[in-house]
């Protein structure tokens, strides 16, 4: 199938790629149709959101394991079941990134991760409960902090 994107022209992608998003994403709810274009090396490992019948609209995502490795979801059963989760190893979570012009303050929305069951290629935005995840969440800060902390154990 061919796909007209905004930032990458026009792609060639598998129709078995496409996630539904029955509920769209908050703010775009008839965007439903997405794929996932892996980054270039140069922007690993962050990934786009590609909206399949909307070519202007992508998302920047992120695994937030990759600078949050204690971060947790929990959901509830209504919403295991919209994603049809069988197996918690076919779910990954991704985080919606905004890049502002300064980089160095890129942010991840770690309050509402995007969940998406890989089987049967759903996908959900949820909100999390959890207070201490931020809409905001600065992922430059928290590598250094991250850093930081493991440079004060080693001695």
């Amino acid at each position: 199938m061919q796909l007209n994107t905004r930032h990458f022209g026009q792609l060639e992608i598998d129709e078995k790629n496409i996630i539904d998003f029955p509920e769209g994403l908050p703010g775009f709810e008839n965007a439903q149709k997405f794929v996932l274009i892996a980054g270039s090396e140069e922007i690993l490992p962050f990934q786009w959101l590609q909206c399949v019948n909307i070519a202007e609209l992508a998302f920047v995502v992120v695994d937030p394991k990759f600078f949050k490795p204690d971060y947790i979801i929990d959901i509830n059963d209504d919403e295991v079941e919209s994603l049809e989760i069988k197996d918690v190893n076919s779910v990954i979570v991704l985080c919606i990134v905004v890049v502002p012009d300064d980089v160095s303050q890129i942010t991840a929305n770690l309050k509402a991760p995007l969940l998406i069951n890989t089987t049967v290629k759903r996908g959900k935005q949820v909100i999390l409960e959890n207070r201490d995840y931020k809409i905001k969440h600065y992922i430059f800060q928290e590598l250094k902090q991250r850093e930081d902390e493991v440079c004060a154990g080693s001695y």
